[in-house]
């Protein structure tokens, strides 16, 4: 829910700060920031809770604690791909791709209760997935309409 609400409210005001400085808006620059703000503040949660991430992949996966800190990585990277214009187009289809490719660790985290910020298998179980599959959708929407969308939307100017 963290990551809506950052989302949210980062687009809100980059989009009036994009205004105010700029002299006109730019909704999909500030859908990018906003969306670099988030993945940087999701970052931060792979450092941060590294033992409840463990707890969210299957226990046939090895080296868990380095997918955890890549992934990471991979999202500090996809932060500032997206607000280089000449990365922008290339980060996005690959953020699509890992947004697909969490999905299930998430499925399997929410089957096992997992509440990665304690570490422990008391987690809110399948119910957090009426929220988090949509969530999942929606960034994977705003990544498309801000970048893929927006190329092709200027490429026909």
């Amino acid at each position: 829910m963290k990551p809506f609400f950052v989302l949210i409210v980062s687009f809100a005001v980059s989009f009036f700060a994009i205004r105010f400085i700029a002299g006109t808006p730019d909704p999909f620059l500030a859908g990018n920031i906003a969306m670099s703000v988030m993945l940087v503040l999701t970052a931060i949660g792979h450092f941060a809770f590294v033992k409840g991430m463990e707890l969210m992949m299957p226990p046939f996966i090895p080296f868990k604690a380095a997918i955890v800190y890549i992934t990471g990585i991979i999202e500090i990277m996809a932060a500032a791909g997206l607000l280089i214009p000449s990365l922008q187009l290339l980060t996005a289809y690959l953020l699509i791709l890992f947004f697909i490719l969490v999905l299930p660790v998430n499925l399997y985290a929410a089957a096992r209760h997992v509440d990665y910020q304690n570490a422990t298998h008391e987690g809110p179980g399948l119910s957090y997935l009426w929220f988090r599959i949509p969530f999942q959708l929606f960034l994977i929407a705003w990544v498309y309409l801000c970048n893929i969308f927006h190329a092709a939307l200027m490429s026909n100017l």
